[in-house]
């Protein structure tokens, strides 16, 4: 058994080229949302930031991902329609195609290497278009009888229930349970679920997924076009675990899905080391 602390790639937040902005004038910035670096140091593991790249570059998603135990998806920007065959239906919700690709490939690559993937939020999103799935572009405008999911006042302050489903590994996690609150600050949401994938939790009030794992490997391989023995670890929640406060107890406790996570981490590592 590796020694090693465990070290978690987090996807890169984008900030694009803007000729307007004083400093970084033009150029293009990465970065990671404090909470979320917070939240993995808290569970004891090394997050590291993991850089976009060129094809002229040495470095590429495959030796990128290999130098890291686990990609954990940030939140972020849209997903763009087209990266899951639509059009934007309005201009505020064109996305960011350019995340959506770097995204896509760190997936392929995480899969290709057996290391778990935890997607948050937009994570969830990607992950679920990376699989053949599609999104809603604004859960508003196109679930009829919605709940507000994204307050821009209260933001990660606005909450919701959950219903997990029975016999989910989600369940799993909170024993006893199967109503419970999270945050919500989205506004998209998955459409169709992509095949492979285990929908384990739905917002109460308009059945909008909230949480899904892959329990097939042949998906696994559908994406990767490679041969794989055993069934990866991939998560995504559509609420922000990492915003919430540890002792805020009238949300759904943070701390078993990111254990969860990083016990599928450390059994990896333990396998490779052996």
């Amino acid at each position: 058994m590796s020694s090693r602390i465990p070290r978690i790639g987090l996807s890169a937040c984008l900030m694009h080229p803007d000729f307007e902005r004083d400093l970084f004038k033009g150029k293009r910035l990465l970065y990671a949302e404090e909470s979320m670096v917070h939240w993995v140091l808290e569970s004891g593991c090394m997050p590291v930031l993991l850089p976009t790249w060129q094809a002229a570059h040495r470095f590429g998603a495959e030796e990128i991902v290999k130098h890291v135990d686990g990609l954990l998806l940030q939140g972020g920007a849209d997903v763009a329609p087209e990266s899951y065959g639509s059009t934007a239906r309005r201009p505020a919700w064109a996305g960011d195609i350019h995340r959506d690709a770097y995204e896509t490939e760190l997936i392929v690559a995480a899969l290709r290497q057996d290391r778990p993937i935890l997607g948050v939020c937009r994570g969830l999103q990607i992950l679920n278009v990376a699989f053949g799935g599609t999104l809603f572009q604004d859960v508003s405008e196109e679930v009829p009888g919605s709940l507000v999911h994204r307050n821009p006042v209260l933001y990660d302050q606005n909450r919701h229930a959950i219903r997990l489903e029975e016999g989910s590994g989600l369940q799993a996690l909170y024993p006893g349970s199967r109503e419970v609150t999270v945050n919500s600050v989205h506004h998209q949401a998955v459409r169709d679920a992509a095949q492979g994938f285990q929908i384990e939790a739905t917002s109460t009030a308009d059945g909008v997924i909230e949480a899904m794992r892959l329990v097939d490997p042949r998906a696994a391989e559908r994406l990767t076009r490679q041969q794989t023995n055993v069934l990866p670890y991939v998560v995504g929640v559509q609420w922000h675990p990492e915003f919430q406060s540890p002792e805020d107890h009238d949300l759904l406790d943070r701390g078993p899905l990111l254990d969860s996570f990083i016990a599928a981490v450390q059994k990896r590592m333990g396998i490779e080391s052996a």
